[in-house]
């Protein structure tokens, strides 16, 4: 007797409901999807208890006759696609022809559509449709899940809380409506309104209603293109920044994409603009040849490959850190003590600005933007230009300085460190490195797999000055090493450049190890807390610090600088109302 059978249509389509659909959102997704490709553009999603007990979509799109309506349902009918070239095109979407069948499989489903005169109301339970009949005659589809995952127990029992899944369909929404700002969304949970976008079509205005006005006026507008690529969008301030990826809002030809390359490029592009493990807000939209991208790669179609995917990353690292060397500002200190309370997930820092010459010029307007007066914008030719008078110290930790315009306090530290990251990173494009030999050669020990490493990368820092030989067994010198190095700290020093030479060796990147090592010595190199300096000392280190790149922080995105303005001072101690 054959073992080998065909499944039927209703088992094959509850098996692609385990990919398709995972929880409440993935409903929410595939059904607020086709009410994109059917040109809607008014989309309301009712939920109740999170969309454990009822997913209900209202859209005023086009509908669907009575014979569409029926046949919408049936696995791998659908009407974005037709021949096998289609693939490569793909603009909508949808366009699996999997997604309502397998939510139809799973729940039970009551559609009314029309897209003329006559309504047709549709009934399906488990994947059998029991009742097809007239309805009314609104133009659009209203479409109702309820009894999710009722007959595959297996699946039921991993719905998370009514918190929980209303919170991944709020992520979700939020996310779409970005990408489609000429779309009004409304979500509801349980009749009360949590999301709600106008359709306006301006992306910052939409950014305002997802996110709020301490966010929208944050933002900074980036406009870029390539022979390949047009990006657009708006990135946020390094003051304003989370705790997790979530808010990286990447938008391909219209899609919300998941795409690790392009998350990193993000990433490395604020590097030394905030502390390791914390992510900007981004809303950034790629306009592309659909031939370049490959969506079919996922059930869920957000996971996506690209063609030329390091020209794409190149432009967005380039745009990203030339727009915020660009809108670098003295941060305020009342203003950012004011955002950091209202935000505890906001972490404040400051910026970074190493980079070329080639600037891309930004101005972001719109007439509900409240102007933050209180900003003290200065570009760095005009930073340059200042003078600051040193006060004193406080705690011998932090420098109290002013000028005309105000009151500046300084961490000693991280302007001391900020001052000798430049100066070594720059050290490190020397043609000829300036080196001194060593009195005593210092010797460093190693294991037989710590020595093989470090020998495979040693040249990294040969070619920066220091001299090394093998000596003895797994053992290495050092006769020779740069003139920046510490004074005094050499031995410490080199054993943490090993050290580091050897835990960067997975995937080696030189330029990424050049700045560790940059950040590290610097901060060796530098001032220390509760270190009293003299009023030279202190002169040296303003006059120094203003001649930076970036002196507005240190290299690990600590601010280094805050400015109290004379209205503030004024207005703290009452002496204007």
């Amino acid at each position: 007797m054959s073992k080998i059978k065909v499944m039927s249509e209703n088992l094959a389509n509850k098996i692609a409901a385990g990919e398709v659909v995972e929880k409440c959102a993935s409903v929410v997704k595939e059904l607020v999807e086709n009410s994109i490709d059917a040109q809607a553009n008014n989309i309301k999603i009712n939920l109740i208890d999170g969309g454990l007990t009822s997913i209900g979509i209202i859209d005023n799109g086009i509908g669907m006759d009575k014979e569409d309506a029926k046949l919408a349902f049936a696995r791998h009918a659908t009407s974005k696609i037709y021949k096998d070239d289609d693939l490569f095109f793909i603009e909508t979407l949808g366009f699996r022809g999997e997604a309502l069948a397998s939510i139809a499989s799973v729940s039970e489903v009551n559609l009314d559509t029309c897209n003329d005169e006559v309504g047709t109301h549709v009934h399906i339970k488990g994947g059998i449709m029991d009742d097809v009949g007239p309805s009314s005659a609104r133009i659009g589809t209203e479409i109702t899940i309820t009894n999710l995952f009722y007959n595959t127990p297996a699946r039921l029992k991993y719905l998370k809380s009514e918190a929980t899944e209303l919170n991944n369909c709020i992520q979700f929404i939020e996310k779409l409506a970005l990408s489609k700002p000429c779309i009004a969304f409304t979500l509801s949970n349980n009749g009360k309104v949590v999301v709600k976008t106008s359709g306006s079509g301006n992306l910052l205005k939409t950014i305002h209603e997802i996110y709020g006005l301490n966010v929208s006026s944050n933002m900074l507008d980036i406009k870029a293109n390539n022979d390949d690529f047009e990006i657009s969008g708006y990135i946020g301030k390094p003051g304003l920044l989370k705790k997790n990826r979530n808010h990286f809002n990447i938008i391909v030809n219209g899609r919300i994409v998941r795409n690790n390359d392009i998350n990193r490029a993000i990433n490395d592009a604020y590097y030394t603009y905030k502390h390791e493990g914390f992510y900007p807000i981004v809303v950034i939209n790629i306009e592309t040849d659909p031939t370049l991208i490959d969506v079919n790669i996922h059930p869920t179609k957000q996971d996506i490959k690209m063609s030329k995917i390091d020209e794409l990353c190149q432009l967005l690292y380039v745009t990203i850190k030339n727009t915020l060397y660009d809108n670098l500002l003295i941060p305020n200190a009342l203003i950012d003590n004011e955002i950091n309370n209202k935000n505890e997930d906001v972490f404040i820092s400051k910026y970074e600005n190493n980079i070329n010459d080639n600037k891309t010029i930004i101005q972001t307007s719109l007439d509900f933007r409240a102007e933050n007066e209180d900003e003290v914008v200065i570009k760095n030719a005009d930073f340059k230009k200042l003078k600051l008078y040193p006060i004193g110290q406080v705690h011998g930790t932090y420098i109290i300085a002013e000028n005309e315009d105000g009151m500046f306090i300084l961490d000693q530290h991280a302007a001391h460190e900020r001052i000798n990251y430049e100066m070594i990173s720059k050290r490190f494009h020397d043609e000829i490195p300036s080196y001194t030999d060593m009195l005593i050669p210092f010797s460093i020990e190693l294991s037989s797999s710590d020595f093989e490493i470090f020998m495979a990368n040693k040249y990294v820092l040969e070619e920066l000055g220091f001299q090394i030989e093998e000596f003895g067994i797994n053992t290495i010198v050092f006769k020779s090493h740069p003139t920046w190095l510490t004074k005094n700290f050499e031995g410490d020093n080199l054993k943490t450049i090993v050290d580091l030479v050897i835990t960067n060796h997975k995937n080696f990147n030189k330029g990424r190890f050049l700045d560790s090592l940059a950040k590290m010595i610097s901060c060796k190199m530098s001032v220390k807390a509760n270190e009293h300096l003299s009023k030279e000392q202190i002169e040296k280190l303003l006059d120094d610090l203003v001649k930076c790149d970036n002196p507005y922080n240190c290299c690990h995105g600590r601010p280094s600088i805050m400015k109290f303005t004379n209205y503030e001072l004024e207005k703290m101690f009452k002496r204007v109302i």
